[in-house]
């Protein structure tokens, strides 16, 4: 049995990014890990949670009735309420690792150290590493043992900069509570440009593919060994799908 770790944002992650490969894993049969910073429950963005969500950039409705029914559904039962801290996680328990988006993944996840040095023991033990959405930005960080990214070189899927958000921006939380708050920070748009930085990290000899025209009939998934990265929300059910092939197919 195949065993993953998936990360999730405290500070709002989109509710498809991590339902949809959560629910790819499960039905591939693999025991699923869940760890967030703070250890608690990795709430849905609120916006994410909205069927009637028009995106302000892309204006399109983002969240099928479905995938918002089946998130409330994960919520009630509790699947996702027992996370492991992020700092008590291990690579070496794991054959993979799932790092899921959402406007707070540049918060807590990925701009965190420890995510950097666990992604970094995942990818010098030679296992599957996959990134969601603003997730993918874990990846410029992390760090191979000459200096330079783990990415470089490689060819890597990134939100387009056409889609960012560049109103401000609160991290209201569905179902936040008094011990699960999230954080009143708001910000310009997203934190960062993260088709910029990709692009540094894989260099010259790499490749970022940003496809603005993608949609949920033209998903975008990259595969290069041992990277699984995919766009945006759009492609949450290839991203989950393209990792279970990845780690079935890995000995």
């Amino acid at each position: 049995m195949k065993k993953v770790l998936v990360l999730a944002s405290n500070y709002g992650l989109w509710a498809e990014e991590l339902q949809a490969p959560w629910d790819a894993f499960k039905k591939a049969g693999f025991q699923v890990t869940l760890a967030t910073e703070k250890g608690i429950t990795p709430l849905p963005f609120l916006p994410s949670m909205d069927k009637a969500f028009d995106d302000p950039v892309q204006h399109y409705l983002v969240n099928p009735a479905e995938v918002v029914d089946r998130t409330l559904e994960l919520l009630k039962t509790g699947e996702w309420d027992h996370p492991i801290r992020i700092a008590d996680a291990k690579a070496a328990n794991y054959d993979g690792l799932a790092i899921v988006g959402g406007p707070g993944a540049p918060l807590d996840i990925v701009g965190n150290a420890k995510v950097h040095r666990l992604t970094e023991d995942f990818y010098h033990e030679g296992k599957i590493l996959g990134a969601l959405c603003y997730a993918v930005g874990v990846f410029v960080w992390a760090r191979r043992k000459d200096g330079k990214s783990i990415i470089s070189g490689k060819t890597v899927a990134a939100h387009p900069k056409e889609w960012d958000f560049t109103a401000e921006m609160s991290y209201k939380l569905y179902n936040a509570s008094a011990s699960n708050p999230g954080t009143d920070l708001i910000t310009s748009g997203f934190v960062f440009p993260l088709q910029v930085i990709v692009e540094d990290a894989v260099g010259e000899r790499g490749k970022v593919v940003a496809v603005p025209a993608a949609n949920r009939e033209n998903p975008v998934v990259q595969y290069d060994h041992p990277f699984v990265t995919a766009q945006s929300v759009e492609s949450s059910i290839a991203f989950g799908n393209a990792m279970v092939e990845a780690l079935s197919r890995q000995h």
